[in-house]
């Protein structure tokens, strides 16, 4: 196992007694508080030496409550140093006000304004989205790609009329893996990699598998797949707590990780788990 402590690029806390959580509605399990003290149980003997708080899809109309309460929450705990807030990007230049806010936020480090549920499949490519997007530049702010592969045609478009944004894709696209889908997911990704403004995190795969059979031989041809597109340079882990808690506990998926690397070096151990996170999210600032 890993002998050095962990950024978590990819965690979720949210409290439905709080904030409203429309899609949480039909998933029992993660349909009640998940908070830090919870998310430190769930690591069991994994350290962890920083965090970086993702969106968890609250109602739209709180987005900036939603950022105010996990900042509020890194005021108690220091090793949250990023926070990743949703935005309306849709709106375009009329977005300004709602980034320049949120980018007031030293701990404010990328946006993530999810495409995967949006059921038109051209809705990334909406000039005023990309417009919005394109803004993220000047607030130096990331973006944060999620979205479901059949998606990614239609992402790959619109990162190329983005090059001044940093993007990361989050949970490698999500491909149909518990059906083992690699095709055409295997060579956009290969496109998708060729971007040098592009990374990508390795989370979700355990959600996309099989939740209750999965296997870490399953996963391991993604994982190097993914490494091989875009190098250990521009890659990173994710936990995706809790939502990955539906197909496993946290140590295992850092074990799966750590297994499907197995003969890389110390330092690209490092980059993986740790360096390329402090890089990319500017946690170090």
């Amino acid at each position: 196992m890993l002998d050095f402590p962990i950024i978590d690029t990819h965690l979720h806390v949210w409290d439905p007694q709080r904030l409203r959580y429309p899609w949480l509605d039909g998933i029992p399990l993660l349909n009640k508080p998940h908070l830090l003290e919870d998310y430190d149980r769930a690591c069991g003997s994994i350290v962890i030496e920083k965090m970086v708080f993702l969106q968890a899809e609250a109602d739209f109309s709180q987005f900036q409550d939603e950022a105010d309460w996990v900042d509020s929450l890194a005021d108690q705990d220091s090793r949250l140093q990023g926070i990743v807030p949703w935005a309306p990007l849709e709106l375009g230049d009329a977005a300004r006000p709602a980034l320049e806010k949120l980018a007031a936020n030293p701990r404010v480090k990328s946006i993530r304004r999810i495409i995967q549920f949006e059921q038109d499949i051209e809705f990334c490519l909406r000039p005023d989205f990309v417009r919005g997007v394109q803004l993220l530049a000047e607030y130096r702010l990331n973006f944060d790609i999620c979205i479901h592969h059949p998606q990614m045609a239609n992402t790959i478009k619109m990162v190329a009329q983005c090059p001044d944004v940093q993007f990361i894709l989050d949970h490698i696209g999500k491909p149909d893996i518990k059906n083992g889908l690699v095709d055409p997911w295997r060579a956009e990704i290969k496109t998708l990699s060729e971007f040098p403004n592009v990374w990508c995190k390795i989370s979700g795969l355990v959600t996309e598998a099989d939740h209750d059979n999965w296997k870490r031989e399953q996963l391991k041809p993604y994982i190097d797949h993914v490494i091989d597109c875009f190098g250990f340079d521009r890659v990173m882990y994710g936990g995706d707590w809790p939502v990955a808690f539906q197909a496993t506990e946290y140590p295992r998926w850092v074990e799966t990780l750590a297994w499907a690397v197995t003969g890389c070096t110390d330092e690209e151990l490092r980059k993986l788990f740790r360096d390329n996170a402090a890089s990319f999210y500017r946690l170090n600032e």
